[in-house]
């Protein structure tokens, strides 16, 4: 089966989440027999988040996750930090990395200057991943941050590695759209989902294929995923939350029902402009997108989230963890 197109907008240059400004991402991959696992950075622009803040904003889905840092976005609409995605038990472990890692780059923070505020998802592999280990530690941030560039690695790397989608292999997917001569990307940890529920394009594929699995699961969806929109639209972080709830348009589309055990997570920003840490900088003076002008880039939202969760199915290679457990790609179905 070949990846279908979603939609009737263009895709960027690279048809990924890198198209918008300078967004960079980057991964450290565990594969050692029972750990499988890692973590994926997204870094909003070359500079330093602390000093420089990203207008942004997240909606909730469904809220069965532990990220931390979205009660300061709610609050402030502004990131501080790259956008780390991990598994559920190593949130803290990354936490701690960002914010070493701001401390090293600004001495004063937390003394004379404001306390920096992490930002870190995550979704739950541990059918995969023995989770219990904990195995990722502040050196995996620090490799994935450094490993940060505009060619984005998808399926089973990063935090994808030990990520399930659909019953099947899911991880990292990347897509990008242009509308209204600005570029939305979507980048997703895909980690959700039951296989007769899958929609591909439109087309109700699930049935089929789970009657092709060798081994049908049982019981209820415990997955997750982890929606990020990237834009260089000029937009305020009220408008950005419209745009980050639009992402949820897209996962409804491939069989999503935001299931109970699923923390379906999405978060926009805008490279168009920073915000100063310090009242001693101007603030930005430039003139935001007209509300009008939004449904296109509503559009791009959608279609962009739907490719990128298609992509991290396709893109997935199969994998062997935990006690043997095995997750299939879609490409051994189709």
């Amino acid at each position: 089966m070949e990846l279908p197109f979603i939609g009737r907008l263009p895709a960027g240059a690279r048809d990924a989440i890198s198209d918008v400004g300078s967004v960079t991402v980057g991964h450290c991959t565990l594969d050692d027999g029972a750990v499988q696992t890692g973590v994926t950075v997204l870094r909003p622009h070359a500079g330093d988040p602390y000093r420089d803040r990203v207008p942004a904003a997240a909606v909730v889905l469904n809220g069965f996750g532990k990220s931390v840092g979205l009660v300061q976005v709610e609050e402030l609409g502004v990131l501080e930090t790259p956008i780390a995605l991990t598994n559920t038990y190593s949130v803290a472990a990354v936490a701690q990395a960002q914010i070493r890692a701001c401390i090293a780059a600004n001495p004063e923070s937390g003394r004379g200057l404001p306390t920096v505020n992490p930002l870190v998802f995550e979704c739950n592999d541990g059918f995969l991943n023995d989770i219990q280990r904990m195995a990722i530690g502040e050196e995996h941030y620090a490799q994935a941050l450094a490993n940060a560039g505009v060619d984005v690695a998808e399926g089973s790397v990063g935090a994808g590695r030990g990520m399930s989608c659909f019953g099947l292999k899911g991880g990292i997917g990347t897509a990008s759209r242009l509308a209204e001569g600005c570029t939305v990307g979507a980048l997703v940890l895909a980690n959700f989902g039951k296989l007769p529920q899958l929609r591909v394009a439109g087309e109700a594929i699930g049935e089929r294929l789970a009657a092709r699995q060798a081994r049908a699961e049982a019981g209820p969806e415990k997955g997750s995923i982890i929606l990020l929109l990237a834009t260089d639209a000029p937009l305020d972080a009220r408008q950005l939350r419209r745009l980050a709830l639009r992402a949820g348009v897209g996962l409804a589309r491939t069989g999503s029902v935001f299931g109970h055990g699923s923390g379906d997570i999405a978060l926009a920003f805008s490279t168009a402009y920073t915000v100063p840490l310090q009242g001693d900088r101007p603030m930005p003076a430039l003139a935001m997108l007209h509300e009008t002008r939004l449904d296109a880039l509503f559009e791009a939202a959608a279609d962009s989230t739907e490719q990128a969760i298609l992509r991290a199915l396709w893109r997935a290679q199969p994998v062997t963890g935990r006690d043997g457990h095995r997750r299939e790609a879609l490409s051994e179905l189709t």
